[in-house]
């Protein structure tokens, strides 16, 4: 169950990274984060109401509180280097953030078997290979602002896949959880977004303005629901096995990413980051095996 929830998870963030990286080069980055989680909490909002979610609060939520509070700055980090470099590369890069919940797994004392310490270390090595194939440090300086803030991205990430997986221990309560990360999301992005247009930032589009907003509704609510159905396939796949098995395999979703840009935006992936899908399918059938 935790590689099936985990890959879940992968194919969820990857599609979510797509449309994401998709919509931030239409719209300010801010306002894909706030509108997209806005959607999100209405209907988490509606599904703990209907399941009784409100009777699993306790302390736990303070976990699910600290993963809305990072989120909003890894996402909005993310999708600003989304739209500033090729998705094939960035997103992989992106996937360096496993390290913290790995690195937490193995300091409370979980010990995987050889082969999946050896999947471990091939699908932790695709995000150096792919980098390896990616980004040009030297040139441009958007090219070195799209490494740094997808390194901050990462970084966020990880830390949102570790305060999640402990923010409930049941499935009820993982829908409570799931909602307060969003209000929360949406507390921190929507007083970013209120900072920017305060200094002069706009939060629409300038062609088109509200109505390019509107026309994509339903991308933001599918990269909204897609992010929160990761989330919670993440926590679930924590719960039935090993951290480190489950945010190993949950952070192969660079691939989807690469593969839904190669189909819809053409880009063509180098040989050494289809080298690197390669390792990371090895990675997962030894992760799922051992």
């Amino acid at each position: 169950m935790t590689a099936l929830f985990a890959l879940a998870t992968s194919l969820m963030w990857g599609l979510a990274d797509f449309g994401g990286g998709l919509l931030t080069r239409r719209m300010p980055a801010l306002t894909v984060v706030v509108a997209s989680q806005c959607i999100a909490a209405v209907l988490l909002g509606t599904v703990v109401l209907a399941t009784g979610g409100w009777s699993e609060a306790g302390p736990r939520l303070w976990f699910a509180v600290a993963a809305g509070a990072v989120g909003p700055v890894a996402m909005l980090s993310f999708y600003k280097a989304l739209a500033l470099g090729p998705m094939g590369v960035v997103s992989p890069l992106g996937s360096l953030g496993v390290a913290v919940p790995v690195g937490v797994g193995l300091l409370v004392g979980e010990r995987p078997g050889l082969p999946q310490f050896a999947g471990v270390a091939v699908a932790v090595a695709v995000a150096g290979i792919v980098l390896a194939g990616g980004p040009q440090l030297r040139g441009a300086p958007v090219q070195r602002q799209a490494v740094v803030l997808t390194l901050l991205a990462a970084f966020g990430f990880g830390a949102v896949m570790a305060l999640i997986s402990e923010a409930s221990t049941t499935v009820t309560g993982l829908f409570l959880a799931l909602f307060v990360q969003r209000v929360t999301n949406i507390a921190v992005g929507g007083t970013a977004l209120y900072v920017s247009v305060r200094r002069g930032g706009s939060a629409l589009p300038e062609e088109g303005g509200i109505g390019v907003v509107r026309a994509a509704l339903p991308a933001l609510a599918f990269v909204g629901l897609a992010d929160v159905a990761a989330n919670g396939t993440y926590a679930l796949a924590a719960q039935h096995g090993p951290v480190t098995v489950a945010a190993v395999l949950a952070s192969t979703y660079p691939v989807v990413t690469a593969l839904a840009a190669r189909g819809v935006l053409g880009e063509r992936l180098r040989g050494v980051q289809a080298a690197g899908a390669g390792l990371a399918l090895l990675g997962t059938l030894l992760l799922a095996t051992g």
